[in-house]
């Protein structure tokens, strides 16, 4: 099935016919921490400006572009197959898409896992502004704690995001943190990618995709994937490859 929403169709806060439904439901189960920002006294003076800025240049450059792109959706029931009976899946893609991704599944009250660093603290600003979560986890359990953060925020019905190649790479190579949540909460996971058809790319490691304003861009969905909670490691391995070929497949 394919889906073409327009600049005009897609107003503010509504990327699908559910979208109001889903934000009000984003609303009564939010969580003080992870929707909240971070303090910043453990930065510098000047390390608190520069994340302010980068958090408000990047909400508006951001919000600019999206409101005159064009997408067109392929494979929305598995969207709905995710979806069906209150399940709220973990959404899964590449990281050099989060630009699009996040003007795309805005105000829905994902949870997202960003690190705990300078560039974590900017990032996890800038997609809280747009109505998503920031699992960060405590200073001394890291990535850890996050992911029990974001289990936890599951149970209480949120959903939650991958960069399942993140944050460092490398790049287009799917890591286990999905597959795990799943195994935990039962939830499905769901793949998908955003392919602008012009785009500029940075000079990083996953080599950044900035869309250019009033170009299209084509949303693909995967079948959702299923972890069972008594997986073992080998079953947690196939389930990562299985989501390995699913993205790839979407990336051609």
């Amino acid at each position: 099935m394919q889906v073409s929403l327009d600049k005009r169709e897609q107003t503010e806060g509504e990327a699908s016919p559910a979208r109001g439904e889903q934000r009000e439901r984003g609303k009564e189960k939010t969580s003080p921490r992870a929707d909240r920002f971070a303090d910043l006294s453990a930065y510098t003076f000047k390390q608190r400006l520069t994340i302010r800025a980068a958090d408000l240049a990047f909400y508006v450059l951001i919000n600019l572009i999206g409101r005159t792109m064009r997408f067109e959706i392929e494979g929305w029931e598995h969207w709905e197959a995710a979806t069906r009976d209150g399940q709220q899946p973990i959404y899964t893609f590449w990281h050099n898409r989060v630009f699009l991704a996040t003007y795309f599944w805005r105000r829905r009250g994902i949870v997202v896992m960003t690190s705990q660093s300078f560039d974590g603290e900017y990032i996890a600003r800038f997609i809280q502004r747009f109505g998503y979560g920031a699992s960060r986890g405590s200073s001394s359990r890291g990535a850890v704690g996050a992911l029990v953060e974001m289990v936890k925020l599951m149970r209480q019905g949120r959903a939650a995001a991958f960069t399942i190649d993140g944050p460092r790479g490398p790049r287009y190579v799917a890591k286990m943190g999905a597959a795990l949540l799943a195994k935990k909460t039962g939830a499905p996971v769901l793949p998908f990618s955003i392919n602008a058809d012009r785009y500029y790319s940075a000079p990083s490691w996953d080599a950044f995709q900035v869309p250019y304003p009033f170009t299209r861009a084509r949303v693909r969905l995967a079948p959702p994937i299923y972890v069972p909670a008594d997986a073992d490691e080998a079953t947690l391995e196939a389930k990562r490859d299985e989501l390995q070929r699913a993205l790839d497949s979407l990336n051609q």
